[in-house]
Parts: C-alpha cells; structure tokens; sequence
C-alpha cells in the first residue's frame, strides 16, 4: 500500500517536477505569467524572469508553453545552457526541429532562414533557456544579443525568455546592449504563509484529496520551514505524508512537520 492510497489520492500531489497540473495561480505566480504572456504576445524582445532557486520559475515557463499554440508559435526550450556557443547554437536549432552540422556561421545562417520561414507562416519563434544563471561563457550572452538583432520592418523575429536565479539580473546588466532589450522583467518572489496553505490544499485537491489533511498548525510549520519555497513546501509535505502513512494518523499536524523537516536535512 502506498501513502496515495491511505490518504485517498490519485497520485502524489508533491513531487518536484514542473508539472501544469499542479500550477498554482497564486498572484504572484499569475502576474509572472501574464507578463511572460504579454512579452511574447507583443513580440518584446527580451524578457527576464529570476527567482531563488525553487520558487517555481521552471513550472511558471511549462505553464506558459501551455498557453501558447503550436500552429501560432515555434518554441525551442533550453534547459541546460552550459554549452560552447557552437552548441547552444546546434542546441536552439535541434529544439526547433532543424538538424544543422555545419560551421557555427553555417548554423547561425540555418537559424536566421527558420525565422524567415517561420514569419511567412505568421508564426513566432520563442527561445526560452532555463538555468541561464548557469551560463558561464560570456560569448553566449553576446550571442543571444545579436540573436535579437533578427528583425524585420522593425518587428522582432525572436522572443528571447531568459529564466534564472537571482544572480542572472547582473550577468545581463553586464552586457549594455543586452540588458537594454530586456524590457519584462520580473521577480518571483516566495510564498507568504496563507499562499503555503492555499498551495498545500490547491495540490492536494489536484490529487485526488477529498478531505482537510495538514491541519493550520502544520501549515505554519511548513511556511517557517521552508521560507515559502515551493520546492521546500513540497519535500517537507510529501515527507509529512509518508510519515503519517506509516504511523497511521488521521491528519498532518506540525509534530509530524518537524520530524519530516528533520528528516530532509
């Protein structure tokens, strides 16, 4: 028997993976996503999304790829940037769909040509690289700056998503010409301690949950130890679960928080 079962779910509502399905609409949340929305809609350019690491910045992109149509948009997702420029090149164009083993000239030629080819279509290329703080050679962000430099009747021919950790913002503000096409820019910040409830309870009910599981104590527990950290939130949450599966509580309180706490450090 699984905890799933013992607590009357379909699956595990916490586990750490960007899934929709488990997007919470939390404001914040939702005003990251509209103004993501609104910057490939409007064709911005640039947009810049940072966060502490796990406050759900990846779910956030997955969620925003959801919303935008496939015969509309031509979408190439970068979820691991640390390549030599050559590569994150090849790396853009095999998302995309083009195979391209050419010199890094020849490639950027390839790219430029899907763009064209994608404008005659009246669709609209998006580039979105995950980790981008993960970037170490400075050449990548010279590259995706004159990736910006595509337009037509000044009209952009890339959506340009950067996603990040904090540290990102000033990696780009390093490079003038680059910082200056980012025009969205957003920070997500954690959950306060009523969004750790709402989140708890959005995911549960996701789940399967037909009932109250974590008791307000044992959400207060969680929102002091996790910080509002969604990533935290969940490990902290999915633990508590386990551990009232085992010992066969009727409900999660904080005891059974603060072991789970202990637990995971």
């Amino acid at each position: 028997m699984h905890y799933e079962d013992y607590w009357g779910l379909k699956k595990a509502p916490f586990d750490n993976v960007p899934d929709p399905l488990f997007y919470f609409p939390s404001a914040r949340h939702e005003e990251g996503l509209h103004r993501l929305l609104y910057g490939v809609e409007a064709r911005k350019g640039a947009i810049m999304l940072t966060g502490e690491i796990g406050c759900g910045k990846t779910l956030l992109s997955r969620t925003l790829i959801q919303h935008l149509a496939h015969d509309r948009y031509d979408l190439a997702l970068v979820a691991n940037p640390s390549f030599e420029v050559a590569d994150f090149i090849k790396e853009i164009l095999y998302q995309l769909g083009v195979s391209q083993n050419g010199t890094k000239l020849d490639m950027v030629h390839a790219l430029n040509e899907r763009l064209l080819e994608n404008l005659k279509k009246e669709k609209d290329t998006v580039l979105v690289v995950d980790e981008a703080q993960a970037i170490n050679d400075q050449a990548i962000f010279e590259e995706l700056r004159l990736l910006l430099n595509f337009q037509l009747n000044d009209r952009f021919l890339l959506t340009l998503i950067l996603l990040g950790q904090p540290e990102l913002r000033s990696k780009v503000e390093a490079i003038k010409q680059l910082s200056q096409r980012v025009v969205i820019r957003y920070h997500l910040m954690p959950f306060n301690v009523d969004e750790v409830g709402d989140y708890i309870d959005f995911r549960m009910q996701a789940a399967g949950a037909s009932r109250v599981v974590f008791t307000p104590e044992a959400i207060a527990a969680v929102y002091e130890a996790s910080g509002g950290i969604p990533r935290k939130v969940n490990t902290f949450a999915d633990l508590a679960l386990l551990i009232g599966f085992m010992e066969r509580c009727q409900q999660i309180g904080p005891d059974v928080i603060r072991r789970a706490v202990e637990e995971a450090r």
